[in-house]
């Protein structure tokens, strides 16, 4: 049976796994999926920062799960050090440098939630539109297959992917930086302001 026959006969269910008779792999995928986007929807609707940051430690813990049950243990791993244990951190720390709001606060339901909701649909629905057109026909044997391994994920990391990882990095770092910058500016005007009001403070009578 040539590959495309073998792609064909997987998509109908005829000659090899289908979508009919999906395995316990596959429903465990679709269920941290619906989780996965549970958990994204509350990082974006919830009105406390902190627990926006917790929310999303959720979403890439489950992505890190959807990453094992494809049998990608690096991306995996690399996913709970690398976006669990540093970007989440990072959003924290600049969060306490910028001394955002802790409780529920209005700023973050901003007026231009619509247009940003408009916004985000249309990319992700063109992005589903891609990957099925891309991969509608690709079925990919999980117990042979060594497209999860470390050489390979690392091949196309650091020869297919590593201008955006570095754009990344980079990303990662101005957040920083910005986060920096806004929280000396604030202290600045915070000592300013009391310096200013200390010269206009009458002096005590003396007795």
């Amino acid at each position: 049976m040539t590959a495309v026959a073998r792609a064909a006969a997987d998509v109908s269910g005829r000659g090899g796994p289908g979508f009919l008779s999906p395995t316990g792999a596959e429903i465990a995928f679709v269920l941290i999926g619906l989780v996965v986007l549970g958990a994204a929807l509350l990082v974006v609707t919830t009105q406390q920062v902190v627990h926006a940051a917790l929310w999303l430690v959720v979403t890439l813990g489950g992505l890190a799960a959807e990453y094992l049950l494809l049998t990608a243990e690096f991306i995996a791993w690399v996913q709970v050090l690398i976006y669990i244990g540093a970007v989440v951190v990072l959003l924290l720390f600049g969060l306490m440098l910028t001394r955002a709001p802790i409780g529920r606060s209005a700023d973050v339901d901003a007026p231009q939630r619509w247009p940003a909701l408009l916004v985000a649909t249309a990319a992700g629905a063109t992005l589903l539109t891609v990957v099925v057109d891309a991969f509608h026909a690709t079925y990919l044997d999980l117990g042979d297959t060594a497209d999860g391994s470390a050489r390979a994920n690392g091949e196309s990391l650091f020869r297919t992917w590593v201008l955006p990882f570095e754009v990344l990095s980079v990303l990662l770092l101005a957040a920083l930086v910005g986060a920096i910058v806004l929280s000396r500016g604030r202290a600045a005007d915070r000592t300013e302001t009391g310096a200013a009001a200390a010269g206009r403070a009458p002096g005590r009578p003396g007795r």
